[in-house]
């Protein structure tokens, strides 16, 4: 049997996200869950509903979601705004390729996002990872990995790179993109000496209407030891409506984990979240 992490990703969004995978975790059907500490429905008491999850057995790794894009808001005033949010995803995405980032403002940010989770579960994550994959970029990356390093030094961070052969991975852009970008993330961290995932699957296009069973036996095809699927599971709500676009595949994704032919898949490709 393998040993995956099933990664149920923005916890901390809406109460209807949290909810959806809080009823996963205690069912078995996700092992991970990632955090974004800047969320506005994120609280204390969030963090103490999943946290009571894990009081009589080890149920899911917490991580991190630092985020750095909008519609969200940063916890310093140092990041670059749009309307007093973070910047779009496009617009970051090539300030980093531009080399046109501010390194200093980037560890301000980051060091606040970790704070306020480790002031929220009253340790570090377990694991971290970027929202919309921006621990990828460049520029990012190394002040990610300097926060990590600082942080929490013992948690491992999460890399986007399936590593499979090339024929394999020209149908999906998305996954390739990741493939790429990940390639220089994993040299910067193995010199850091800070641990990553050997795999990573999950990256599809929202905008298509999916069957996402079909897409989770793609993702764990061939997915090594300790890889990582990357989910985003939830309830629509009105606080979900205001802040993120994916909305019917996280509904989607949660009726296919919770429901009966999920634990049938895991088994017959031989794979536990245990």
């Amino acid at each position: 049997m393998r040993r995956i992490w099933l990664c149920a990703d923005d916890y901390g969004i809406s109460p209807g996200v949290d909810t959806a995978i809080r009823d996963l975790i205690m069912r078995g059907r996700l092992n991970a869950t990632s955090v974004m500490a800047v969320a506005p429905s994120f609280s204390r008491a969030e963090a103490s509903a999943l946290t009571v999850l894990n009081a009589d057995t080890q149920r899911v790794a917490v991580g991190l979601h630092l985020t750095l894009t909008g519609p969200f808001k940063p916890l310093t005033q140092y990041a670059p705004l749009a309307d007093g949010a973070f910047l779009p995803l496009a617009t970051t995405l090539r300030l980093a390729m531009q080399q046109r980032l501010d390194m200093t403002a980037l560890a301000i940010e980051f060091r606040a996002q970790f704070e306020a989770f480790t002031a929220a579960f009253g340790r570090p994550p377990d694991f971290v990872d970027g929202h919309q994959h921006v621990q990828l970029f460049p520029q990012v990356r190394d002040a990610f990995l300097s926060a990590v390093k600082t942080a929490a030094p013992n948690a491992w961070v999460r890399q986007g790179g399936r590593m499979r052969p090339l024929s394999r991975r020209l149908g999906t852009p998305k996954a390739l993109f990741l493939d790429i970008l990940s390639a220089q993330f994993r040299r910067r961290a193995a010199r850091a000496n800070i641990a990553f995932n050997p795999g990573f699957a999950g990256a599809y296009n929202f905008s298509r209407l999916r069957d996402f069973g079909s897409l989770m036996r793609q993702f764990l095809d061939g997915l090594p030891e300790n890889g990582v699927i990357m989910c985003h599971p939830g309830f629509v709500d009105d606080t979900l409506v205001s802040l993120d676009p994916l909305r019917g595949p996280r509904e989607r994704e949660h009726a296919f984990l919770g429901g009966e032919h999920f634990p049938p898949l895991l088994a017959a490709n031989k794979v536990t979240l245990a």
